[in-house]
């Protein structure tokens, strides 16, 4: 019995630590900005609305309470760049083969009311990580960009959501 409390006690402990100094698993946190209700009807518009990255905006907005309607009854229309990758080398090793890159992936976005006026001019967004590589698990390091990537586009989408998501709250 007494081994018991004593465990209960120590996993409280830990538990309470933990909460104390703010950790929290990934994605678990508050999904993010309140939107006034009059943001809340918009129209997507995009070269390739199929792209995992306006679907990813999509996913993102809906997320926080915007509806994606038709043009023509929406408030606002959100215009979507496509998403742009690159892969920059940072550092070599000894070799003279890539130790660690830089991946960066930027969009352009727009916001205009429904009678045409410009709301929030183009402007640009963008993620950027560091990766180590290791030139001889190429699979594996081709597999972990492709989740980096799929990362980065989910962070694209909540800055550009964070971003609009302010900008409303600031003009209400």
């Amino acid at each position: 019995m007494h081994r018991r409390l004593t465990s209960y006690t120590f996993i409280l402990g830990i538990t309470c630590l933990l909460s104390a100094c703010g950790f929290q698993l990934r994605g678990t946190g508050d999904t993010g900005t309140v939107v006034p209700d009059a943001w809340k009807s918009m129209h997507l518009i995009t070269g390739n609305p199929n792209s995992e990255f306006s679907r990813s905006v999509q996913t993102q907005f809906a997320a926080n309470g915007v509806q994606w309607i038709a043009r023509e009854q929406a408030n606002y229309l959100l215009t979507l760049g496509p998403e742009r990758f690159s892969r920059h080398n940072m550092s070599l090793n000894s070799e003279a083969r890539v130790a660690e890159f830089e991946l960066t992936m930027r969009a352009q976005f727009a916001v205009r009311d429904a009678d045409d006026n410009e709301v929030i001019p183009a402007t640009d967004a963008s993620v950027i990580r560091q990766m180590e590589n290791d030139p001889r698990n190429v699979v594996g390091k081709a597999e972990e960009v492709r989740i980096l990537k799929s990362e980065m586009r989910t962070e694209l989408a909540q800055q550009i959501m964070r971003r609009i998501g302010f900008y409303a709250a600031s003009t209400q």
